[in-house]
């Protein structure tokens, strides 16, 4: 089954994944990445979301200029273009004050799973 999706940025993801044969009615774990200028506000931020249905690790990665710190927050979900928009937001809220910004989502590919014989 094909699915149709907006045209933004999670759309673009979300059609790659299913052009690569990716079955997205699958749930997995998908990793949204906030970066922060200071290890201070990175570690606020993972402690404000920290939650029974998420990992948070926080690293110096210095994957965007100007922000060395990146969060990773890993929820459990469906691939859904609405979930990860919400998702996306409620991090974005979270981090604003705090100088942060989100920087992308990714997640491993799940392949089909065979119909039986």
């Amino acid at each position: 089954m094909s699915l149709t999706f907006p045209l933004d940025n999670n759309g673009d993801v979300l059609r790659q994944l299913q052009a690569r044969g990716d079955d997205l009615s699958l749930p997995r774990d998908i990793d949204f990445s906030v970066v922060f200028a200071t290890e201070a506000n990175a570690m606020t931020f993972a402690k404000l979301s920290a939650a029974p249905d998420t990992r948070v690790d926080v690293e110096r990665a210095e994957v965007a200029p100007g922000f060395p710190w990146d969060v990773t927050v890993t929820r459990y979900m469906l691939p859904d273009h609405g979930a990860i928009g919400e998702f996306e937001d409620t991090l974005a809220r979270r981090a604003s004050p705090l100088g942060g910004r989100n920087d992308g989502w990714g997640c491993f590919g799940q392949p089909p799973v065979p119909a039986p014989n």
